[in-house]
């Protein structure tokens, strides 16, 4: 699903919030899904390839963070982050996060199955951003710059309509 997205953060301030890097409000693409608990975990690796897919269609430099533990919401069972790197600001930037959260949102839903006996039973629930917007044209105007202007992403071109932004 595509969706607009607010922030409200008090007390973030100075370079590293400027520009588009931490925007209050910003369109991304979410993928949502809702899995039999014995098919989440292979959902979650699809949800991996797919963000990769499109990283890699669009030829940005990436890498992929498996979060520890500590780093964890108390939320997600397992979280991926994707990162871009910023060669204007020479660090890597969060650009999408896949996460299962197994039934901690199905319970709060009440989202339940019947199983092979009649038992009500938890679905397994998983979230990703995607990709978040702003960071993606960050990237693309960081990473195809040339001499002549902003070269447009190959495949990105039959939906642009021209491969140059001088």
């Amino acid at each position: 699903g595509y969706t607009p997205c607010f922030r409200r953060e008090a007390g973030s301030y100075g370079a590293h919030v400027r520009g588009l890097n931490r925007l209050h409000q910003f369109d991304k693409v979410e993928i949502v899904r809702v899995e039999h608990p014995t098919k989440s975990y292979e959902a979650l690796d699809g949800m991996v390839e797919h963000v990769k897919n499109i990283l890699r269609e669009l030829k940005l430099p990436y890498r992929i963070l498996r979060l520890c533990g500590g780093d964890l919401g108390f939320t997600a069972a397992l979280t991926f982050d994707f990162e871009v790197f910023s060669t204007a600001q020479d660090r890597w930037l969060e650009i999408s996060s896949v996460s299962n959260f197994e039934t901690y949102q199905a319970n709060r839903l009440k989202l339940r199955f019947k199983d092979e006996n009649g038992k009500n039973q938890l679905a397994h629930t998983l979230n990703g951003s995607s990709l978040a917007l702003p960071r993606v044209l960050a990237g693309i105007l960081e990473n195809y710059q040339t001499p002549d202007g902003i070269k447009i992403p190959e495949v990105l071109v039959p939906y642009c309509g021209f491969d140059m932004i001088d």
